[in-house]
């Protein structure tokens, strides 16, 4: 029985041309397949016959289904000149080029595989009628949530963290407010002599313990941020090495896009500038300092004895 259905992705055109060659007819005598109501396309079939013609309907692009001999009918086709041939069964027009061939899974022409050309076309046919996500979901439909994982353009800044990445400018800007916060700390913890000697002396290494660990989260950003691990840091400590390893925090550029620690950072602000910018000046205005200061000693006629 053949009631106009077709197969998800083809079109009534193409299904009429698969079936005129499947059925070795003129496609104009096949309208009535398509009238919408119920056809017996073929009488009195065992079951193993009539499952072999819904397959070859299928195939054609037509959805058939079988019903009992005992169902009265209002019309019949009989194939005009055989029987549906088994070596035929698999012949059909691809619905993209048209190629003819023999085969389901993957066109000859084109290269498309059918059954996801063919759920494409459906997907896409349920979305311009308006169907909803509830039509779509028997279609291979992509999720809504974004699987590939995709990493944030920008990452999230944390100072008093070893994750993430800075870039030179934001090194210099927290490095200085770093300094400023532990000097400020340790004028704080130096009134702790008036009381203990012993007190004092323990906030002094608690200051300074924090300092070292800040520092060391700053430098592990700004490593990460042209691709090494923060351990690098340890370099700092072997001799020679050590004193010229800080200048690879301040020069080298950080990688564009995102590397194996994370997405860049966030561009920087006018207070990173700014105080980049301070840290820059500190010494040139002690190198200036140490030019000035003996001229003016003199000028006052002092001499380096008297210093």
């Amino acid at each position: 029985m053949f009631d106009g259905e077709l197969m998800p992705g083809m079109t009534t055109e193409t299904v009429r041309a698969n079936m005129a060659r499947l059925f070795r007819t003129a496609p104009e005598r096949l309208e009535k397949l398509f009238a919408g109501s119920p056809v017996a396309v073929k009488r009195s079939l065992t079951e193993a016959e009539a499952d072999r013609y819904i397959q070859a309907l299928a195939t054609a692009g037509a959805k058939a289904r079988k019903e009992p001999e005992a169902v009265t009918l209002a019309l019949t086709i009989e194939p005009q000149e055989t029987d549906i041939k088994p070596e035929a069964t698999n012949e059909l027009s691809c619905p993209k080029c048209g190629h003819r061939q023999t085969g389901t899974v993957q066109c000859n022409g084109c290269g498309i595989v059918f059954e996801k050309y063919r759920a494409r076309l459906a997907r896409e046919e349920a979305i311009r009628a308006g169907e909803g996500a509830g039509a779509l979901k028997q279609f291979y439909a992509p999720p809504s949530a974004d699987v590939a994982g995709a990493s944030p353009e920008q990452g999230a800044l944390r100072v008093f963290s070893f994750n993430g990445r800075i870039g030179r400018l934001r090194y210099l800007a927290w490095s200085l407010g770093l300094t400023a916060a532990a000097c400020g700390c340790a004028l704080i913890a130096a009134l702790g002599f008036a009381l203990s000697e012993v007190f004092g002396g323990l906030l002094l290494l608690l200051v300074a313990l924090a300092y070292l660990v800040v520092s060391f989260q700053i430098g592990a950003q700004r490593l990460h941020d042209f691709g090494w691990s923060g351990w690098f840091l340890f370099l700092c400590f072997v001799p020679f090495v050590g004193s010229l390893f800080p200048l690879a925090l301040l020069l080298v550029p950080g990688t564009q896009g995102a590397n194996r620690f994370g997405p860049p950072q966030p561009p920087n602000s006018t207070a990173v500038k700014v105080l980049a910018a301070l840290w820059l000046l500190v010494p040139v205005i002690g190198i200036l300092a140490a030019i000035a200061l003996p001229a003016y000693m003199q000028s006052l006629g002092l001499g380096q004895a008297d210093l």
